[in-house]
């Protein structure tokens, strides 16, 4: 199979593993933009949530950038899945930026502040603001992905209404907005006041 030569190398090498290993829940190519642009403006520590075969982390590395005179980027990500954690972590072989865990995300908890962090919102439970936000440092920004898009206000999905997204773009302790990545897809991008 051949990607479009307009992604980067560490992504095509991550769709290939995903492929490889039968995996095919991973994040957009759009949300992936939108992740390595967003990683390009970050120091310090960045987590991925649920890593699946890497693709999204794929994605936050190929937007990694060294600044002088500052902390080195790095990333650290979490798969509870032990065969996808050990896939993802073959991507990442011989890079010193990314550390793979087959773990459970709550494994991170302690390896923060996150600059930024992205999250599956398909995991609600584990994607409350609550839950999240003292993982964040002041300025960090967290990601979440797998949103419909929706015009009304509550946001209602499924014919009920979306709480988690409702709570992500009210929450008092971040500035948050919902962007539409495609027609059919949008994210929550939320940065911690």
């Amino acid at each position: 199979m051949s990607h479009p030569p307009e992604l980067p190398e560490i992504v095509r090498r991550a769709f290939d593993v995903s492929r490889r290993s039968g995996y095919v829940s991973f994040c957009r190519n759009e949300t992936g933009r939108l992740l390595a642009m967003l990683a390009a403006t970050r120091d310090g520590t960045m987590a991925e949530f649920g890593t699946g075969c890497g693709v999204g982390t794929a994605w936050l590395r190929s937007g990694v950038r060294g600044h002088k005179g500052s902390e080195k980027a790095r990333i650290v990500t979490a798969e509870l899945n032990p065969k996808l954690a050990g896939a993802a972590a073959e991507i990442f072989r011989d890079d010193d930026q990314v550390e793979v865990l087959a773990a459970d995300w709550s494994t991170l908890r302690d390896r923060g502040p996150y600059s930024l962090l992205f999250l599956d919102a398909g995991e609600p439970t584990e994607v409350t603001v609550d839950a999240i936000a003292d993982l964040v440092e002041d300025g960090g920004i967290v990601v979440l992905d797998d949103f419909v898009p929706c015009e009304l206000w509550p946001p209602i999905t499924g014919g009920r209404v979306d709480t988690l997204r409702e709570h992500w773009l009210t929450d008092e302790r971040f500035t948050a907005v919902e962007v539409m990545v495609a027609p059919d897809a949008s994210t929550i991008i939320a940065t911690k006041r």
